[in-house]
């Protein structure tokens, strides 16, 4: 019978399970988190900002990220059309701004929003 090789990365690895490191590990058995869920190019930014409670010193390109995702939810609190219009243009020009690379973060790919779309939507979900 002849010896296979071991890399010294994999005799670590059985050497450790061999002592039982491996054992009772927090999350063993479960799923991994987020499977099944739709692919997010920003979920390792997320994790590491849920995971360091972060949320207040997020760079600037990074909060517009959170803003543009939680457009709906801030124009459902607006009261009238034209505080729609005017929050819509607002974040629209900060994106433009981040666009241009004037902001502090990573680059922004963000479309901007079409205002009237918003109204639309924003009507529909008050009626």
């Amino acid at each position: 019978m002849t010896a296979q090789y071991e890399s010294p990365l994999d005799r670590q690895i059985r050497e450790a399970q061999e002592r039982g490191e491996f054992d009772n590990l927090p999350g063993s058995g479960k799923p991994l988190p987020g499977r099944g869920e739709p692919y997010d190019e920003n979920w390792w930014v997320k994790d590491w900002v849920r995971r360091e409670n972060i949320t207040g010193v997020l760079p600037t390109s990074l909060r517009l990220r959170r803003q543009a995702e939680d457009l709906m939810h801030e124009v459902a609190k607006k009261p009238t059309e034209a505080a729609v219009r005017r929050y819509v243009t607002e974040l629209n020009e900060r994106i433009r701004q981040a666009q241009r690379g004037l902001v502090d973060g990573p680059p922004v790919v963000l479309p901007l929003f079409d205002v009237d779309d918003v109204v639309r939507v924003w009507r529909e979900r008050r009626d």
